[in-house]
């Protein structure tokens, strides 16, 4: 599945990190809890990638895009088969905000994605 990659650039005030995924690499799906407020903006940088909303079918990604991911939404992220991707993931501040690592995106499901 490949390796991804996390440089913090910020944590005081809102959490920002860069992500770098290898081709094929895709986090687990996963949950941005919050009482209020909450979830995260992905700012795409560079590369081709893919976004998935539960229940939803994934969107392909490009330098530019932006994918505004509210709280409670059960979600996925990752580089295509053939790309690098990378994102700045900024998490959106709220109250009492935890995220919840679920089940890894099924090797069938992404293989499925053109």
């Amino acid at each position: 599945m490949g390796q991804s990659y996390l440089n913090i650039l910020s944590k005081e005030g809102v959490f920002i990190g860069n992500v770098t995924f290898e081709p094929g690499c895709r986090n687990n799906w996963h949950i941005h809890k919050a009482d209020k407020g909450g979830g995260q903006i992905l700012l795409c940088t560079s590369g081709k990638g893919w976004y998935q909303e539960a229940g939803k079918p994934a969107q392909a990604l490009k330098a530019g895009d932006v994918v505004k991911i509210p709280a409670g939404v059960k979600h996925w992220h990752g580089a295509a088969k053939d790309s690098w991707f990378a994102h700045l993931a900024v998490e959106v501040p709220g109250e009492n905000t935890s995220n919840e690592w679920l089940e890894p995106v099924s090797d069938e499901e992404y293989a499925s994605l053109d």
